[in-house]
């Protein structure tokens, strides 16, 4: 199931990401969907950051953004220029 967590009430600004993390984040993308692992989504959402937890259910190129299915069935769409950080849910 994909929840918010942590929720402020005050904004950050958004960090900027090298090339190396990108590479490490897209590394870690292609192997979940290979595998069907899950995993934990760190993202940039109106001044604030968010966890999302699912399984990718696709990548649109075009519009630049992936659809992260929960254990629920339900859909989110994440621009991947607001992903932060990508791991493995454990």
């Amino acid at each position: 199931m994909i929840r918010v967590c942590d929720k402020t009430s005050y904004s950050v600004e958004k960090p900027i990401l090298h090339t190396h993390q990108l590479d490490e984040i897209n590394q870690t993308i292609y192997e979940a969907m290979e595998n069907n692992k899950e995993l934990v989504f760190t993202y940039f959402e109106k001044g604030d950051m968010k966890l999302y937890v699912g399984k990718i259910h696709y990548i649109d190129l075009i519009k630049q953004e992936l659809r992260l299915m929960d254990l629920q069935g339900d859909v989110f769409y994440l621009k991947y220029k607001d992903i932060l950080r990508v791991d493995f849910h454990e």
